[in-house]
């Protein structure tokens, strides 16, 4: 009698050696910053003359808040409006007074990069009430500090003078040498400046379409980046490790600031510092409670290209520079020692979140009126 031949049983696939698995997480990262560079010029092509625009004529804080915000979101970079605003204040084209508001709101527009990484998780439930969660807790940090320092300084003045007597303190170096930059953001930045320079050039695409395209570009490889991302450091961080980094980064609040802090200045963008966190807080890996005072230090580390910026601006950009340092400092110093207090950002966080989850409309109604209706509303009332 014939042996019937039994089944094949299905090959189970070895799994990656861990330096595998480190050098394909080093290149997706690399891939997500690219993209994060990419998508910022995007919206530079789009944006950088209507946010030029913007900061003329200027003649009330709430305008200027109003246009701190959308100037950021369309360059897709707090330091980039911080160093202008500087720039424009050191050259006496406006006051400190409007200046003021316009750097709290580049805090308000920064945040929209992260929100909107968050977004590829977006097919994934749990996952994604993790990363929206984390993205928008600094969202509302930031308007939490907004609500409470704006109708403060309006009332006082009090970050005006505060940077004022600092400035007498601290020499300028009106030749703006031993200004810093980041290699990081060099590299990525030299690289997305080939890819835009093939966009227009060889493919011959200009102004929307060029744009469109490098955008849908950059969505497309933080999409990828994310969902691999996401498996790798699952694997690669036991439970073990998870427990440690949790443990250090939510217990040591002080050091997570500083850690923040110092990742912001090496890349010189908060929102590289903060999108690298929502796919850690997608995986499950840290906390919301762990990084949110990774998200407080972005903030302060992100004050520094500004004040490198006032190296060349003389006493006055100086002044603005460090009135966006203080606004950073003293928002932290109000919410982050108090537990109860520090709690409410995560809360609002994961209301929304929850929200978000049911219906995904929330998503599209939270950043087109946070990010967009806003501030434009602001600008057609008070400019």
């Amino acid at each position: 009698m014939q042996a019937m031949p039994r089944p094949s049983m299905p090959v189970e696939r070895e799994p990656l050696p861990t330096w595998v698995r480190v050098i394909l997480l080093i290149l997706l990262l690399a891939l997500f910053l690219l993209a994060i560079k990419l998508m910022g010029g995007a919206f530079k092509t789009l944006g950088k003359e209507q946010a030029k625009a913007l900061f003329e004529g200027i003649s009330n804080p709430f305008a200027g808040l109003a246009v701190g915000i959308l100037a950021t979101v369309l360059v897709q970079s707090s330091s980039v409006t911080t160093a202008t605003v500087v720039a424009l204040v050191g050259g006496g084209d406006i006051s400190i007074a409007y200046a003021v508001p316009m750097v709290m709101g580049a805090n308000i527009g920064t945040s929209v990069t992260n929100t909107l990484v968050s977004m590829g998780h977006i097919t994934r439930r749990e996952e994604f009430r993790r990363a929206f969660a984390g993205a928008t807790m600094h969202d509302f940090f930031n308007l939490m500090a907004l609500v409470v320092l704006l109708p403060l300084e309006l009332a006082t003045g009090l970050l005006e003078k505060g940077a004022r007597w600092l400035t007498t303190l601290l020499a300028t170096d009106p030749s703006g040498e031993g200004s810093f930059k980041s290699p990081i953001k060099v590299f990525f930045g030299a690289i997305s400046k080939h890819i835009q320079h093939f966009v227009t050039d060889v493919l011959g695409l200009t102004g929307w379409f060029a744009a469109g395209l490098l955008l849908v570009l950059a969505l497309v490889m933080i999409v990828v980046a994310l969902l691999y991302i996401t498996r790798i450091m699952r694997t690669l961080m036991a439970a073990r490790v998870e427990r440690a980094l949790n443990e250090v980064l939510g217990k040591r609040g002080v050091l997570a600031i500083v850690i923040g802090t110092i990742m912001t200045v090496a890349v010189q963008s908060s929102s590289i510092t903060t999108s690298l966190l929502i796919p850690m807080i997608g995986a499950g890996v840290l906390s919301l409670e762990a990084a949110f005072p990774v998200t407080l230090g972005a903030n302060l580390g992100t004050t520094v290209t500004g004040l490198l910026a006032a190296l060349a601006a003389g006493p006055a950009g100086l002044t603005i520079a460090l009135v966006h340092a203080l606004f950073n400092l003293v928002g932290i110093i109000l919410v982050y020692p108090i537990p109860s207090i520090r709690r409410i950002p995560i809360r609002l966080a994961q209301g929304l979140a929850n929200r978000a989850i049911e219906n995904r409309a929330w998503v599209a109604v939270y950043i087109v009126g946070v990010f967009v209706v806003m501030p434009l509303l602001g600008i057609v009332l008070f400019k």
